[in-house]
């Protein structure tokens, strides 16, 4: 599931951020392929911001980029695009949630997790903090950054229990991305070592260093 339902606000760009040019292909475009190639047969389904399906689909066209979607209409939260795309998710199968504006996270990472989830009911992908944190609330300490990891996705589940998790949950500010959710509902999250380049474009300066690592 390619999760890209924001409007990338912070980007500075009419055009949403899912949708600008990396290397010649929309961002969006680049992290499907990694999920297509790195599981063939794979079923993709694409969220997209409201009223953005008729250019997503010309963009498809123009780059001959003819893999088989599902099209869903984002929410107004991340939670509520991703429960909205669940409901075309089947049972018995593995679902990894994706942000679509993370197009250089590798198919290795990719396929050890898929190949991990024999072990586990939900992984997650993080990296250890390596900048110093201070806390901006006076009287409160700084973290401790040994206790902090810095989360990434793909976040991989089996579907029966993400989507009950969804189901069964009403949103809360607390739900910060899909392991919340799960974790919330009971469901036990495992970590699995994630990629330093694995980068989420927000700004223009993120997708400027995407380009160059891109064209390395």
């Amino acid at each position: 599931m390619a999760v890209a339902g924001g409007s990338g606000s912070r980007m500075g760009s009419d055009i949403p951020k899912q949708f600008l040019p990396l290397g010649g292909e929309p961002v969006l475009m680049r992290s499907i392929s990694r999920f297509v190639q790195a599981v063939p047969g794979i079923k993709v389904i694409t969220v997209l911001p409201s009223g953005q399906a008729p250019r997503w689909k010309e963009l498809c066209a123009e780059h001959a980029f003819n893999v088989p979607q599902i099209l869903v209409r984002g929410g107004i939260t991340r939670y509520h695009s991703v429960k909205a795309a669940l409901e075309k998710v089947p049972d018995g199968a593995l679902v990894a949630i994706h942000d679509g504006v993370r197009p250089l996270v590798s198919e290795e990472l990719i396929k050890a997790m898929f190949a991990a989830m024999e072990q586990h009911r939900a992984l997650i992908p993080i990296l250890p903090m390596t900048d110093t944190l201070k806390s901006a609330v006076p009287g409160v300490p700084d973290p401790d950054r040994s206790a902090l990891r810095a989360v990434q996705t793909p976040q991989v589940f089996r579907s029966e229990d993400i989507k009950a998790a969804y189901s069964t949950l009403g949103y809360t500010d607390a739900f910060t991305d899909d392991a919340s959710v799960a974790a919330a509902a009971g469901i036990p999250v495992d970590f699995f070592p994630g990629e330093k380049y694995n980068l989420k474009i927000t700004t223009p300066e993120d997708l400027t260093l995407a380009e160059l690592l891109l064209s390395r």
